[in-house]
């Protein structure tokens, strides 16, 4: 027998979720309407002017993201892959060349781990895409163009989880990807190439 309390519990739950997701991507889409659209379409002005890799970086949900992205982008006819910050640390630094770009993820833009790899960056003149929320942050100030989330609530009750902002991440790096894209002039048949399963 169902318990019809807790079903009804669980989709008001379930709702405010959608919903502050909903708030979080409508925030997104209005900074795309302001200042947001042009370090946008500088980043990839950039993405599309290298020979290289796109080289996604990030820890925690940001780095589960970054992930997601490096994959689209590769799925997508962009080179990229995802290198995890403290592996860099110890070594894959090698894999990122002076051709390439890097995207380093960061709400706060405070993230220890992301150090070695935005030094890294800067000596070798690497270009530096920064997404985060962290307008003041040590990653804004470092990189070669911020693209600033705003702030957002998120779904978590606790404030704590990162739910919300990890979905307008996931959308923003989503975006780059399809206007890159559209940018190459990439076709159904090129995306067949990349996917033959």
């Amino acid at each position: 027998m169902k318990d019809t309390k807790s079903d009804q519990i669980a989709t008001a739950s379930a709702l405010r979720t959608l919903r502050a997701f909903q708030g979080g991507l409508s925030a997104v889409a209005a900074a795309l309407e302001d200042g947001l659209s042009e370090p946008f379409a500088e980043a990839v002005r950039i993405m599309d002017g290298i020979t290289g890799r796109v080289i996604v970086t990030g820890v925690g949900k940001s780095g589960h993201i970054g992930s997601k992205l490096a994959a689209t982008l590769a799925s997508t006819g962009t080179p990229s892959f995802f290198v995890h910050p403290a592996e860099a640390n110890h070594g894959d630094l090698g894999m990122i060349a002076k051709d390439d770009v890097i995207i380093s993820m960061s709400w706060s833009g405070e993230t220890a781990e992301l150090k070695g790899i935005v030094s890294y960056s800067r000596r070798y003149r690497i270009p530096l895409i920064a997404i985060t929320s962290g307008e003041k942050s040590t990653l804004a100030r470092e990189a070669d163009v911020v693209l600033r989330l705003p702030k957002a609530v998120e779904a978590c009750p606790h404030g704590l989880a990162p739910t919300t902002s990890t979905m307008m991440q996931l959308a923003i790096g989503d975006a780059l990807a399809i206007a890159l894209l559209e940018a190459r002039g990439f076709t159904a048949g090129d995306f067949h190439q990349f996917h033959p399963g």
